[in-house]
């Protein structure tokens, strides 16, 4: 099972090129640094170890810690209940327990507090971050499940083993790399999240760094704030990469796998349809009921057609962009993560996983300056916005790409080698089609992060650039719940389509 056959060397040019990327994603990164440097060592300790900090750990950490197992409890259990039991419907329940996804998580608590406005604090927080990530940990997991041979674990039933034992001995662990990328997913938007947890004035790192931006632009104290958050990213990083271990998790070929054998529900199985029936109603019905409440009570003046196409146009030319760029920059990473893992690789992927859990008004600033600085000319252009949603988006890429690789078996690559392919023919005509699915998935998750993506993108756009994510947040602040509602609605049924080729790629993975 260990995965030792790996070749020493990764190519030189692969290696090369990712080394470059990694490079120019530690601009943000280097800025934080460049930035307490210039603060100096007494006014940086004075500035990090003082009661607001604390607070604004203690309800951080506090939030990570009920969210993160949350979102792994509800979407493994999600994915057995849809892939190993004989629950009905559960073809409908695959797609629906995905559809959470296509709602912003700003725009799932702008639902909330419009159905409840006195909503605030931690277990608020809680409610809707696990509500709008939960699907994060379900695709990889759903996907990995119906994947799995179910050889093992029949022979683990014939040894005596009880349902229950041979889901905790065989397969949950099975499920490692698609939890613990969930998880960290998961664990890295908690970190980066401002608007949903603004608008329920709950205060974390991020929303605080935003406050002191706000008010002074380029406060010390904001860029302490900043330093701590990554701080606690490297940690979170750290702990996902030493729970993923080096296992391999491929087989040769798929024709030749058996079916799983549903397990009969009985009693329980009408619990599990009122269970998920409350989880989609809570994550997706309740935040587009109100949605469509508030278009109702506005009636047809909010729909400004001058001003929600020209936002609709940009954003979907935005989200194409950025997701090609980031599943092509984060394909040599995942190569390197997957068929030559070392201290090497970890570097480089951990690089990028510190930059993209920086706010986007961090990486924005970071990018304002380099900028102005350094190249004026790129300053407020499409390309220097498209860089930074890759800095920002680009796990969502290499997390199933390197998912794909770890399921496309290298004996194949090295199969074709044999046979007079050169190593590039190989990889172009064998693993490259064998993860493109996986790509593909990640290029969608992508694509929905820049529809919603809001404070890098309101400080690096072109002059006269307005997405809808934007938009929706000007209507939002000024408390124009209904003026808001149609840039939601439009947001929504643009993240739809790419959330079911989000779900229908990942069964791809599986071979299904």
């Amino acid at each position: 099972m260990a995965g030792k056959g790996n070749s020493p060397r990764p190519p030189l040019a692969v290696a090369l090129l990712a080394t470059l990327l990694a490079l120019f994603g530690l601009i943000p990164l280097g800025y934080v640094i460049y930035m307490t440097a210039v603060t100096g060592w007494d006014t940086s300790i004075e500035l990090i170890f003082r009661p607001r900090v604390g607070e604004l750990l203690a309800n951080t950490l506090l939030l990570m810690l009920i969210v993160v197992p949350a979102t792994l409890v509800v979407g493994v259990g999600g994915a057995w209940l849809v892939e190993r039991t004989k629950l009905r419907g559960h073809k409908w329940w695959a797609v629906l327990l995905a559809a959470p996804l296509a709602i912003p998580a700003f725009v799932n608590s702008y639902g909330w507090v419009s159905a409840i406005p006195s909503l605030e604090g931690v277990w608020s927080g809680a409610l809707i971050a696990t509500l709008s990530y939960f699907p994060l940990v379900y695709i990889p997991a759903a996907a990995t499940l119906s994947r799995l041979d179910p050889a093992i674990e029949q022979s683990a039933a014939s040894l005596g083993l009880g349902p229950w034992r041979v889901f905790f001995r065989v397969v949950l662990p099975q499920l490692r790399i698609a939890v613990t990328g969930g998880g960290l997913l998961v664990g890295l938007h908690l970190l980066a999240e401002y608007g949903a947890f603004a608008m329920i004035r709950f205060e974390t790192f991020t929303t605080a760094i935003m406050q002191q931006y706000a008010s002074t632009f380029n406060g010390t104290a904001g860029n302490m704030l900043a330093s701590v958050l990554v701080f606690f990213c490297l940690i979170l990083l750290v702990l996902e990469a030493r729970s993923r271990g080096t296992a391999r998790y491929a087989r040769i070929g798929s024709g030749a796998q058996s079916k799983p054998l549903r397990l009969p529900l009985h009693r329980y199985q009408i619990p599990a349809q009122l269970g998920l029936l409350a989880l989609t109603g809570l994550a997706f019905g309740l935040p587009l009921w109100f949605v469509i409440r508030w278009i109702v009570a506005g009636g047809a003046e909010i729909w400004d057609v001058a001003e929600f196409v020209p936002a609709l146009l940009q954003t979907l030319g935005l989200g194409l962009a950025g997701a090609v760029a980031a599943t092509v920059v984060a394909f040599p990473m995942a190569y390197l993560a997957v068929r030559h893992p070392g201290w090497f690789s970890k570097s480089l992927e951990l690089s990028n996983y510190i930059t993209s859990s920086m706010p986007g008004i961090v990486v924005g600033l970071a990018f304002v300056t380099v900028a102005i600085n350094v190249a004026p000319d790129i300053y407020q252009t499409t390309g220097l916005l498209v860089a930074a949603y890759v800095l920002l988006f680009i796990p969502r890429a290499l997390v199933n790409i390197r998912a794909g690789l770890a399921q496309a078996p290298k004996e194949l690559d090295e199969a074709a080698r044999a046979l007079g392919r050169s190593p590039l023919n190989a990889f172009l005509k064998i693993t490259l089609r064998l993860t493109a699915p996986a790509a593909a998935g990640g290029a969608a998750l992508v694509f929905l992060a820049v529809v919603t993506e809001l404070t890098a993108t309101l400080l690096l756009s072109p002059n006269g650039t307005t997405t809808l994510a934007t938009a929706f947040w000007s209507k939002s602040s000024e408390i124009d719940y209904a003026g808001a509602a149609p840039y939601a609605l439009l947001m929504i049924l643009l993240s739809a389509p790419m959330t079911y080729l989000l779900f229908q790629q990942s069964k791809k993975v599986a071979g299904q």
